[in-house]
Formats: structure tokens, sequence, C-alpha cells
């Protein structure tokens, strides 16, 4: 085919079609593509060739991927388990060195530097199977935390291996050459992990327009791959780190995080599994018989001695099976590095013959058994990283109690001004359950006196915007547009008739926060609705946001309401990847600590008790952070009457910052009729706490 317009409309056939297919008989889509490309491509049907867009196609969908894994990372994990995945790198590249270097010298009779670059095909390996991990929800799994931390450790190395294989075949390995190899990789890693994110920062601050967004994104992934070419390494490196730089400012459940995985599961990486697939030619199964022996030689080894990495890294930490099964899978798929490595390995020419004939670092019997390593593999660690994530899901879900419909977690918006409309939907996001898909409710309060039609249609205005946020997270926003005399008696109707758990309140950025504002609030909604109440004023976005600084009084854990914001703080930090720094008295700190024993997030504890003296802490805050202010009701045990001077001090001091004024649950959290804590549904990550005084048992979620 020649015609651009068939051949892109082929292609988006199977793309659409290969799931739906594949799916009734248990074969996973990223299978399905790479087998469709063997049939279209040129050693098939030939219906398509793989021209220049292919592969360019490709490339953007490998470095999409390998971007996407350092993007949904999560950080607390990758370095609270940054030696496991340095152990794990080393197994998974130090096994396979040792028996390819082994099976190229003495099996497949081929020389020393032949053997060690074969042997780094089998070292490096390709997150295939990374997109059904994520689709299925455990991309922050522990055991992918650590896979992808070794992939980029043994990818490094193995590609290490391959520059300097190649450089002494060519006689260029000098010290000209280690100086530029070291110099080079360290100025490409100062430039991705310091400098991205502050221009990244920068950008998101000035630019909220979607389209730019997306496409400063894309760009940085690129210009991270062409930093990494630049430093001699190879490219798929350059996306990762791009990443785990862009990590903490691109918030998991941010409308920008789920249109950058919508393209890239889309487009770019069934097109990088579609010319995966076209490099593969069936004929070679029936008509070279030499080819086939040193394919099964070279699967054998790969495919051992990436189980071998698996078993050891689950032996060593304890994993269970599907944790292994998670390892072998992501980590047995060879694609994008040993396609490199073996086309460079048959391009460079030692010698020639007498006749003329080239004399390769690889003959054609190598590449052409690699071509048949990348399908076998690549069908092996589909099938296994499916049953693992599958089985590891079923096993978070079989002892859920989702409860009943008013035990759910049901989160408020009113909303009045378009302008800071984004924010509080972003923060409603960040705040809520991973599972919470439904329960997202915005308000708009229009007066019932109004008698013209332009306040209805600016509230509808409004609450339309709020709907198109929360939708471009795949979030559904249930929005109620009410007609009422007061706002404050519209809003706790809203509470009462949905069942309300909690409630987040706009304070617009241009404002002061005035006691006037705190008191009828106080009067009009806190007295009346037993929410976790949030004041949110946001004056730059939550992504930028690098930290938030928490203040609790002391008693704060012997309120009824304590586990349930303390929840909503913990899913921010999970949800955004920024750290948190928790201002207390020693007795709350403790119960905080043994949370983050289990569940971990960048978190810093100190211990403070003096409300009185809040300017002494001034010098403490930076541009970048949030400050959180955990208030309460006058009845409650934490009550203090310097939370009454709070908007003095958030106004004298800190009117450029953002921040967040938390009012807990008072009443009616004791009656399990009212609110079940078992239900996972409601609570995440943590179940229940030990609440002093109270028969709240802890229970702790096991992701």
């Amino acid at each position: 085919m020649t015609n651009p317009v068939l051949k892109f409309f082929i292609i988006l056939l199977i793309i659409l079609f290969s799931p739906i297919l594949l799916n009734k008989i248990k074969i996973p889509h990223l299978l399905g593509l790479i087998i469709a490309g063997a049939l279209i491509g040129p050693n098939g049907l030939n219906l398509i060739e793989r021209d220049n867009g292919i592969i360019l196609s490709g490339t953007a969908g490998l470095l999409y991927i390998m971007f996407l894994a350092g993007l949904e990372i999560d950080l607390a994990d990758f370095k609270k388990n940054g030696k496991k995945s340095l152990v794990f790198g080393l197994y998974t590249f130090l096994i396979p060195m040792f028996l390819g270097t082994l099976v190229g010298l003495y099996i497949l009779k081929i020389s020393i530097a032949s053997s060690l670059l074969l042997a780094s095909m089998f070292a490096s390996h390709t997150l295939i199977a990374y997109p059904i991990i994520s689709k299925l929800g455990i991309a922050k799994n522990r055991a992918v935390n650590i896979t992808v931390g070794g992939t980029m450790i043994t990818d490094t190395l193995a590609l290490l291996v391959l520059a300097i294989i190649v450089g002494m075949a060519k006689g260029n390995v000098d010290t000209a050459f280690w100086l530029q190899l070291v110099f080079g990789i360290i100025i490409f890693g100062l430039i991705v992990t310091f400098l991205f994110p502050i221009i990244a920062k920068w950008f998101l601050k000035r630019f909220d327009d979607n389209i730019s967004q997306y496409i400063f994104v894309l760009t940085m992934v690129f210009l991270g791959a062409v930093l990494a070419e630049m430093a001699s390494i190879e490219p798929i490196i350059g996306a990762f780190l791009a990443g785990l730089s862009l990590n903490p400012l691109i918030p998991h459940t941010s409308p920008l995080m789920n249109r950058i995985g919508f393209v890239g599961n889309a487009i770019f990486i069934p097109f990088f599994l579609l010319g995966v697939g076209m490099l593969i030619d069936f004929h070679i199964f029936i008509t070279d018989s030499k080819t086939i022996i040193v394919a099964l030689v070279m699967i054998v080894t790969a495919t051992l001695s990436k189980f071998l990495a698996a078993w050891l890294t689950q032996k060593t930490y304890n994993f269970s099976a599907d944790e292994r099964r998670l390892i072998f899978g992501l980590s047995n798929a060879q694609a994008a590095a040993t396609l490199a490595a073996v086309l460079v390995g048959y391009n460079t020419v030692l010698a020639t013959t007498t006749s003329g004939e080239p004399i390769r670092l690889f003959d054609e019997t190598i590449l052409n058994g690699t071509i048949l390593m990348i399908l076998v593999t690549c069908t092996i660690a589909s099938f296994v990283a499916q049953k693992g994530a599958k089985n590891l899901v079923l096993s978070q879900t079989t002892h859920m109690d989702l409860g009943h419909e008013e035990n759910q977690e049901k989160i408020l918006i009113p909303i009045s001004n378009i302008e800071n409309t984004e924010e509080l939907i972003t923060l409603a996001l960040a705040v809520k359950s991973k599972r919470n898909k439904e329960g997202l409710f915005a308000m708009n309060i229009v007066d019932n006196n109004t008698n013209d039609g332009s306040a209805d249609k600016l509230a509808r205005k409004i609450l339309d915007k709020a709907e198109i946020i929360a939708s471009a997270t795949d979030t559904n926003l249930k929005t109620i547009l009410r007609y009422d005399l007061s706002i404050i008696n519209g809003i706790n109707s809203i509470v009462r008739e949905n069942n309300i758990t909690d409630l987040i309140l706009g304070l617009h950025a241009k404002k002061r926060l005035s006691d006037s504002f705190l008191g009828d609030l106080t009067e009009g909604i806190l007295s009346k609705c037993n929410t976790t109440t949030l004041i949110y004023k946001s004056t730059q976005p939550l992504s930028t946001i690098k930290r938030h600084v928490i203040f609790i009084p002391a008693n704060a854990e012997k309120e009824l309401g304590f586990a349930f914001w303390l929840i909503k703080i913990w899913n921010i930090a999970q949800n955004t990847g920024t750290n948190l720094k928790f201002y207390a008295a020693k007795a709350t700190l403790e119960y905080i600590k043994e949370i983050h024993g289990k569940y971990p997030v960048e978190c810093e504890f100190i211990s403070f008790n003096d409300w009185e003296n809040l300017l002494s802490l001034t010098k403490d805050i930076s541009k970048s952070d949030n400050l959180i202010f955990v208030l309460s009701r006058k009845e409650g045990p934490s009550y203090l009457s310097s939370m009454l001077n709070i908007p003095e001090y958030l106004n004298s001091n800190f009117q450029n910052h953002s921040f967040i004024l938390i009012y807990p649950m008072q009443e009616g959290v004791s009656d399990t009729s009212k609110i079940n804590l078992m239900n996972p549904s409601f609570i995440e990550p943590i179940e229940k706490l030990d609440l002093i005084g109270k028969n709240i048992a802890k229970v702790f979620k096991n992701r």
C-alpha cells in the first residue's frame, strides 16, 4: 500500500479490534499488535512497509513507554526501594552477562567480543508489559517499582557495554573516549535531574492551556532522549529520567496526566508494537534450521537468566509468587535495546575476507535469531505479567466490603467563581480515593429572587467547566444547580440529601481571609454539617507545590474525624508526589509515624505545640509550600483560642501562599450505621485508625 490514508486506516483498524478480539481468547492485546505487525509487514502479507513513518512513530512509542514508567512510579517507594532496585538491576545484568558470555563462547562458538555483546543483549530488556500493569492499576506495586528502577540500571550498563565493545572493535577506545563517555553521562544526568524540573515548574505556572502543556511535556521527553544520545547512551534512558524529573509536577489524578496516558496508549505505543512485529519473518521457521537452533539457544538463555534474576529477587526480599511474575514479566521482554544492539553488531565490520565478504560482530543467523527471540520473549512476558497482575488485583479486592451507597466517599465542591473552578476540582481529584469515580459533586446556588437569566447562564457555564475538568481524568462529576435564598441553607440541604462526607470550599486568590468569613462559615455550615471541611485558597497550581506544611493542634488525635482528614492529606501526597512536613505534639506524631512506616511518603516530623507562637515558624516556609492548618469546632477536644488568629496570621505573612484550612468532622462518626469504616472505597490508603478513647481499631489496607 502506498496510499497514506489507506495505510493509516488499516493501522487504526488493527489498533481498534486487536484488544476486542484477543480479549475473548485471553491473549494480551500487546502481543496481538506484534503479531498483527508481522502479518501486515514486509515479511508477511507485505501490505505495509516498515518505512520511516512507522519507525518514527515506533521510536516515539518506545520513548513513551519509558517516560510513562518514570512518570507513574511512586517516588517515595522508589527512594525507599532504591537499594532493592540496585540489587535487582545487578541480578538482571550480571546473570545474563555471565550465562550469555558462556553460551556465546562455548555453544555458538563466536569471539569474546561478540559473546560479550550478545550477553549485553540478554541483560537489557524493554518494559513491553508495562501498559498491562498500568491499565490494571498496580503500577505503584513495590515489585513494579523495583523492576522499573532495575530496568534503568541494567539497560544503562548493557548499553555501555555495547558502546565499549563497538569502540574496541573499531579501535576507538582511548583516554578521549573514556573522558567523553564519563563527562557526557554526568552532564546529561545533571541537566535532566536538576534543570528539567525548574523549566517545567516555570512553564506550568505560567501557561495553563491544555494543548500547550501537553506539547511541552512531549518536548521535554524528546529533549531528554536527544541529550542521552549526545552523552553516548540510548535515548530510552533519557526518556525515563525525564519522566522521573517531571513526576512531582504532574499529579497522577490531573487532566494532564490523563492526556499523556491516553495519547500514548492510543497511538504511540501501538505503533511501536506494530513496528516490532514488522521485523518478524515467519519464513525463518521453515527455511533455515541453523537460525532456528541459534534462536532457541538465545531464547532459552535470555528467558532462563531473567527468570533466575526475578527468582533471586523474590527470595532475597520475600516477595510473593505473583510479585515474582510481575518482575519476570516486565523484565523478560527483549525488544528495543536488544534490537539496537544486534543491528549495531551486524553493521560493525571487523574485516573482510579474501573474496570481499565482510566479517561482522554478528552474522545473519544471530540477527534473525534475535528477531525470533523478540517475538517469543514478548509473548512470554505478556502472559506472565498479565497473570501476575490479575492475581494481585484479585487478592486486593476479594476482602473488600463495598458496603452501601451511603457509606461511600462523596465530595461536594460549591463553586461560584469560574476563575478558581479548576483549582477546586483539582484539589478534589487529589484528595479523593482512587476508586472513587462517581462520588464527586459540584454545585452552584442561584439566588431565588433573581429574575433575569444571566445568573442562571453563568452558573451553568461554571458547572460545565467543572464537568469538563473532571471528565479529563475519567471521573464522573455530578453537577447540581440549586435555587435558594441562602447559600448556606443550599449547601446544608445538598449535604444531607446526598450523604456528603467531604466539603471543599474555595477562597479567591485575590481576597483576604476575613474573620467574618470564618465566623459565618462556622455558624452557618460547620455547626450544621457533619463533614470533613476543607477551605482552599490557591495562589499557584497544585502541581507546582513541592511541600505541604501541616500544623496540627494538640489532642487532634482525640477528635473523631482525625482519621478522615489525615487520609485526605495522605492521598494528596500520593497523588501529587509532594512532601509532607508535620508540626504537631509528640503524642499526635506517634500516630502519624505509625502510618508513615507502612505507607511511606516523603515526610518530616517536627514536635511543636505552641500555636501562640506560630510566627516563629515563618522562616521555615518557602514560596513553593502549601500551608495546611487543622482547626476544630469550639466543642472539639483540640480547639484552641489562638485558632481565631489564623486569618490575620495568613493575611500578614502568607498572602501569596496557597493554604488549606481543615475542620474535622465531629458528630455522627461513632454511629457505625452512618459510616462503615471497613469500606475501602471510603478510606484510602488507611481503613481505620486507633483514636484515643474511641473503639476504632488500626487496620491498614493491604495494597
